[in-house]
């Protein structure tokens, strides 16, 4: 019985080995040279190294707030899209509603101010 789950140790072993190789050629051929631009605030806008509890401004948490939420207008568009023949009408219009709340919602959101940044 056991013997048939030696080919998925022995693919398990050869995948951890070749895996740590790798990792271990980059950390050791890989150039170790930090500048400026490495160190520079990225993405969020933090400093690279800082205290990890420095205030900061709220909008960033705004702004991927918002990401998410109309990440996942499209992530509800794709099945609709699939199965529109098959819910006709009424699931046109469900999806037309949805669509124009999230709208509503994007244009209040712009007329705050809460996709500027500075």
């Amino acid at each position: 019985m056991l013997e048939n789950y030696l080919p998925v140790l022995i693919f398990i072993i050869v995948g951890v080995v070749v895996g740590g190789v790798m990792i271990a050629i980059g950390f050791i051929l890989g150039p170790h040279r930090p500048d400026d631009e490495k160190l520079s605030p990225y993405e969020c806008g933090f400093e690279a190294f800082e205290d990890a509890r420095m205030k900061f401004d709220v909008r960033y948490y705004l702004v991927a707030i918002l990401f998410i939420i109309f990440d996942l207008e499209i992530a509800f568009l794709f099945p609709w899209a699939i199965v529109l023949e098959e819910i006709g009408v009424f699931g046109y219009a469900a999806m037309v509603v949805f669509l124009g709340i999230l709208v509503i919602g994007f244009i209040y959101e712009w007329k705050k101010g809460a996709l500027e940044w500075e």
